[in-house]
């Protein structure tokens, strides 16, 4: 087994979870058929495809099923996995929507509950021509543990597409103290800690624009947010605000100790020195 180069671990053991799975319960009330396009054309712009008829799909921290269904979708069978209690039942409640108007789609697209970190569970599956885990692993505590656990199913000549926190250093720091700020707060304050966070950044961002000669309003940017990937600018941000453990990596350390497993860099999406996440999909040698 070859271990994996260290990312920088930011978080402690004790820190509270996130809870991610409360967040897509209520983004899921704003589900429609245009966020279904748009996270079905992100699917297909980031693995390269445009069908995955045939293929077997393990969507790893399903969250609230979205790009599960999206998968579904495109043809594939879709195993959905999550650790969040809420996720699993999001992802179930969007399942059984889409049963409603395909019964298909009940054979179609198992959910599950489940650990990214949980080897020999995960090899239980069975291995996958698709390995997606958007956003997920740099929350696990044990980044490196479930790269290696999660990339492990991924069947010769298959695709993992992973999309882990950018380190940006100092800036990554400072990050951290933000999310830690979140928790220390009692639950009926955070949702104002998140607007006090993300409007202070929303203003850097429209003076930004200004200094462009842009609109310096958000709204164009806004629905950009749900044209890339079907998502919400408010959950996302409270997604990012609350979001611990926090783990983040440079390029180099993701990419190369998966070359040493036998995979291959196809596509890459960085985000240079800001942060978010650098977006990659590896292939596997047969």
């Amino acid at each position: 087994m070859v271990c994996l180069s260290e990312p920088v671990t930011l978080v402690e053991e004790s820190e509270t979870r996130f809870a991610f799975g409360k967040n897509w319960a209520s983004f899921l009330d704003r589900f429609d058929t245009e966020r279904l396009q748009h996270a079905t054309s992100s699917l297909k712009a980031l693995l390269q495809v445009e069908s995955l008829a045939g293929k077997r799909f393990l969507d790893i921290g399903s969250g609230s099923g979205l790009f599960s269904l999206a998968a579904v979708s495109m043809g594939a069978e879709v195993v959905s996995v999550d650790l969040d209690d809420d996720s699993v039942a999001c992802t179930r409640e969007l399942r059984d929507r889409a049963v409603t108007e395909d019964s298909a789609v009940a054979e179609q697209w198992q959910v599950q509950q489940g650990s990214a970190l949980d080897a020999e569970w995960l090899t239980s599956l069975g291995t996958f021509d698709v390995v997606y885990c958007w956003g997920v692993l740099h929350h696990t505590g044990q980044m490196n543990a479930a790269i290696e656990a999660t990339s492990s199913v991924v069947a010769p000549g298959g695709q993992y597409a992973i999309a882990i926190y950018n380190d940006q250093g100092g800036g990554s720091r400072r990050w951290l103290r933000i999310k830690q700020g979140y928790h220390r707060l009692p639950a009926f304050l955070r949702p104002a800690y998140v607007v006090l966070v993300a409007g202070c950044y929303e203003l850097k961002f429209a003076l930004a624009r200004l200094a462009r000669g842009r609109n310096p309003l958000p709204f164009a940017d806004w629905r950009a947010k749900k044209s890339d990937r079907g998502m919400n600018a408010w959950h996302d941000w409270v997604d990012w605000i609350g979001g611990l453990p926090f783990e983040v990596a440079k390029p180099e350390a993701i990419v190369l100790p998966l070359r040493e497993k036998g995979f291959v860099l196809d596509n890459l999406t960085t985000v240079g020195s800001g942060w978010g996440c650098n977006e990659y999909v590896f292939s596997r040698c047969e």
